[in-house]
């Protein structure tokens, strides 16, 4: 079939839920046999949010292809386990990059460049890349209606709807029902003007999906879809469900899928949603919990560790236990402190970050788990400091430590890697995506994954120092994962402890709620058998 486009926008506030929205009905179409991609445009002027802080749009996603994305990326592959890839993730700075490189190389034959046609083009030209390679196209415009800075996205889905047939093409409209307690009572003029809004630039929404805390009465419905000009039963409700994974069977439950599938004139109307019903089963019925410490610096918002978190609760689905995630500001933790912080927990966590702030409490972290048998997993910045607390404390090489945080120091055991030296440029040039992995058979790693050959994503600059290889693996540190040509370490493990093992790369970025990545799923089954 001809590749199909449905096009998400959102008004009235932010933080609606139009990521949880597009990536439910994908799952929805994807169980009902459609290939379905996910789309996310931002209106930043970054090119990408690679070279933010976490403090600013949350964790930063990256994809097999090695584009650092949006995090609803990360909510799209985890529910429709699609791999994504860059023109899944668009800006409004990739889009003007693009352009201007384009002005500049004269490829507008001497035109005066403008936002129509020639942004608009280029934001349908990133919309218009899956055709023939999907049959379903979701679109999440982020933000929301009337800033500014979405105004090219905005016409240029207007635009699409122009040049396909109306059954190609669909608009769902994400907005809030705010609701007044003292007077117990639904609000509709929000939504109201919010669609008046998005009429005025030409798009008349097929769907709204209110996101409302009760249930809506049948007489507000009506009155939206009169006001709003939709039918009735295109008024999705969406309640704050028991779960993140129950939004999918939720929208289903009120119509979303089949309402789209009726405008689209799709023939495959009927779900299929028994594997999603089955997953959603196994977590209503999780037995016992276990308490897991995140320890990061990133704490304020914590959507700066998102997949990482998802990917623990994923572990504990597939070992039938709920799992508790604590999150724990290293620059908290000291020696003096630090069994009273951490005494109480059945697993430890050291995630990635950037920058030395926060580091002296990581590494008291990681030493607090290794002279305890506290069961620890590290994460790319949580591995090398592995590392450099096992080099320090072990090896009493007092001065270990990474070239990232020290220029002077004598022994860096984590260094920078060779490619990137003399690298200045911030934005998409460290080491990214998807690289192969293997693993040395008898070790840890290889009982966890089960093959010799695994593909992990990364995203970092430095690297494990070979050097000091061979004294960290005679005291215990062992590298169990390298490179194919074993010139890069992947993941450490000690031998000398029941379940302690960390790695370069993001595992997290792999992990599905029905298929969570391999280190979480054991590092969870760990912690249930460490249970205090």
């Amino acid at each position: 079939m001809s590749t199909k486009y449905i096009f998400i926008t959102g008004g009235v506030v932010s933080g609606l839920g139009k990521g949880i929205t597009a990536s439910s009905l994908g799952r929805l179409l994807k169980n009902r046999g459609y290939n379905v991609v996910n789309q996310k445009f931002d209106p930043y002027i970054n090119v990408d949010p690679g070279t933010m802080s976490p403090y600013e749009h949350g964790e930063v996603f990256v994809t097999e292809d090695g584009a650092e994305t949006d995090l609803d990326l990360g909510h799209y592959e985890r529910f429709t386990d699609v791999n994504l890839n860059k023109n899944c993730s668009v800006t409004s700075g990739k889009i003007y990059q693009s352009v201007i490189n384009k002005e500049r190389r004269g490829d507008y034959l001497g035109k005066t460049v403008q936002v129509i046609p020639h942004v608009t083009n280029e934001v349908k030209e990133k919309i218009y890349s899956f055709d023939g390679k999907a049959d379903i196209v979701i679109t999440e415009i982020g933000g929301t209606i009337g800033d500014i800075e979405g105004l090219a996205f905005i016409e240029a889905i207007r635009q699409v709807g122009l040049e396909k047939d109306p059954e190609y093409v669909s608009y769902i409209h994400v907005t809030i029902l705010p609701y007044i307690s003292g007077s117990n009572e639904l609000k509709s003029k929000p939504t109201q003007h919010s669609v008046k809004e998005l009429q005025s630039f030409g798009i008349k929404p097929d769907v709204l999906v209110c996101r409302t805390e009760v249930e809506i009465p049948s007489e507000i419905r009506e009155k939206l879809a009169l006001f709003c000009n939709v039918r009735p039963e295109n008024v999705i409700p969406n309640l704050t469900a028991e779960n993140l994974y129950a939004v999918p069977l939720m929208l289903e439950e009120y119509g979303l899928a089949k309402a789209i599938c009726k405008k689209l004139k799709l023939e495959k109307i009927e779900p299929k949603n028994e594997e999603w019903e089955k997953l959603i089963d196994t977590i209503r019925n999780l037995k016992g919990e276990v308490n897991i410490a995140l320890v990061g610096k990133y704490m304020q918002l914590q959507d700066s560790y998102l997949s990482v978190a998802e990917s623990l609760r994923h572990g504990g689905f597939s070992n039938g236990v709920k799992v508790n995630v604590i999150f724990i500001d290293s620059e908290t933790i000291n020696e003096s402190n630090v069994n009273e912080i951490l005494k109480d927990y059945d697993g430890i966590l050291v995630p990635g970050g950037f920058g030395n702030r926060g580091i002296d409490g990581k590494i008291t972290t990681i030493k607090y788990a290794r002279e305890n048998d506290v069961p620890f997993l590290g994460i790319c910045l949580g591995m090398q400091m592995s590392v450099v607390e096992f080099a320090r404390n072990v090896l009493k090489i007092s001065d270990a430590d990474s070239a990232e945080f020290s220029s002077t120091t004598k022994n860096p055991v984590i260094h920078i890697m060779e490619d990137q030296k003399g690298v200045t440029k911030k934005g998409g040039t460290m080491r990214l995506g998807s690289y192969p992995c293997t693993i040395k058979k008898d070790t840890l790693a290889y009982k966890i994954y089960e093959e010799e050959n695994i593909n992990e994503r990364h995203r970092h600059r430095f690297e494990y120092n070979n050097d000091y290889k061979q004294r960290l693996e005679q005291a215990g540190l062992i590298c169990s994962g390298t490179s194919p040509d074993g010139s890069l370490v992947e993941i450490v493990e000690n031998i000398n402890h029941p379940f302690f093992i960390a790695g370069q790369f993001h595992p997290e970025f792999k992990s599905r709620p029905d298929r969570p990545a391999p280190l979480f799923k054991a590092f969870v089954k760990a912690a249930k058998e460490n249970k205090k």
